[in-house]
């Protein structure tokens, strides 16, 4: 049965991960940006660094190898890169699809793991909130080196949003003043219990596997 229980991780481990370059492509283009501009990066950071956290520690806990939370995000991450191609091949440009940071927030999940010795525990609780807090600061990082969203939007408009959704003039701190910030606090607090819940996935699946 060791195979059939292998099979099922692997599985759950390829559904998440191309779960979050389906997100990552319907929702982390400039069009998306461009229509509800900072509102949208909060909700993108959290529906990113959740995806991130629960797929990441759960195959970490799978492997109980630190660093295969790095790995993990690492394939998300070519994924994406891979799909932005059919984009491309419609005559897009290549960064029209905005690609999230998520391997340094990884990278810190597995530091977690591997400083407290292995500890689960403290690598759902240091470690998720270490990937709420920085994958926004990263992610804006990333969104300030890539072409002016707005310019793009317009140039390129996204053939599958209805007439009534093409691109306006943002309000920018119409809401408030620092997305980054919102986006660090609610991540933190959210990825924490996704985090707990990819590590319980991984012992449910075990259980169920030996049944």
């Amino acid at each position: 049965m060791v195979w059939l229980r292998r099979t099922t991780h692997y599985l759950f481990i390829v559904v998440v991960a191309v779960n979050s370059t389906l997100l990552t492509i319907n929702a982390g283009d400039y069009i998306f940006y461009t229509d509800w501009m900072w509102t949208s990066f909060v909700v993108f950071s959290i529906s990113q660094s959740t995806m991130l956290a629960v797929g990441a520690i759960y195959y970490m806990l799978f492997t109980g190898v630190p660093g295969t939370a790095t790995y993990y995000a690492t394939i998300m991450t070519i994924y994406t890169w891979v799909a932005k191609g059919a984009w491309f091949a419609l005559g897009y440009p290549y960064d029209f699809i905005v690609v999230p940071v998520w391997i340094p927030s990884a990278m810190l999940l597995d530091l977690s793991y591997w400083a407290t010795r292995r500890n689960k525990h403290a690598a759902i609780i240091i470690g998720g909130t270490l990937v709420g807090l920085s994958f926004p600061l990263f992610n804006m990082v990333n969104l300030l080196l890539v072409r002016d969203p707005l310019e793009v939007a317009f140039k390129y408009p996204r053939p599958t949003l209805p007439a009534y959704m093409t691109p306006i003039e943002p309000q920018v701190g119409k809401f408030y003043n620092s997305p980054v910030a919102l986006g660090s606090g609610a991540g933190a607090v959210l990825t924490v219990p996704i985090a707990a819940l990819g590590a319980k996935l991984n012992t449910w699946t075990y259980r169920w596997m030996a049944a």
